[in-house]
């Protein structure tokens, strides 16, 4: 099965302080992954390099084989990529499935 999200060699952080060092992921159609480490691993940095929100200084990010790195946080919204925020900052009496639906590309 071919990868829906690609990440390879990965880097990025904020200004001259470098978060990611080299990531890798791969996450094919169908499957869920989770990051998970303790506060200061890079958890939230990958997840704003993906959207955009983060410049990437080195790797690539692609989504459908297509890369998306360097692309406006709004282009990448509108190829299919999404972000539930957690906890109550947003929408805060919507089920989870409703976010979902809320924010499902429409295709």
């Amino acid at each position: 099965m071919s990868a829906l999200l690609e990440i390879s060699g990965l880097e990025a952080g904020y200004g001259a302080s470098q978060v990611l060092f080299g990531l890798d992921l791969s996450i094919a159609a169908g499957e869920v992954a989770t990051l998970l480490g303790r506060n200061g691993m890079g958890k939230t940095t990958t997840v704003r390099a993906v959207l955009g929100l983060v410049r990437v200084s080195g790797g690539s990010v692609s989504f459908g084989g297509e890369r998306i790195d360097g692309w406006t946080p709004d282009r990448i919204a509108r190829s299919g990529i999404a972000v539930v925020p957690e906890g109550r900052q947003l929408f805060h009496n919507l089920t989870v499935e409703d976010k979902l639906t809320a924010l499902a590309a429409k295709r």
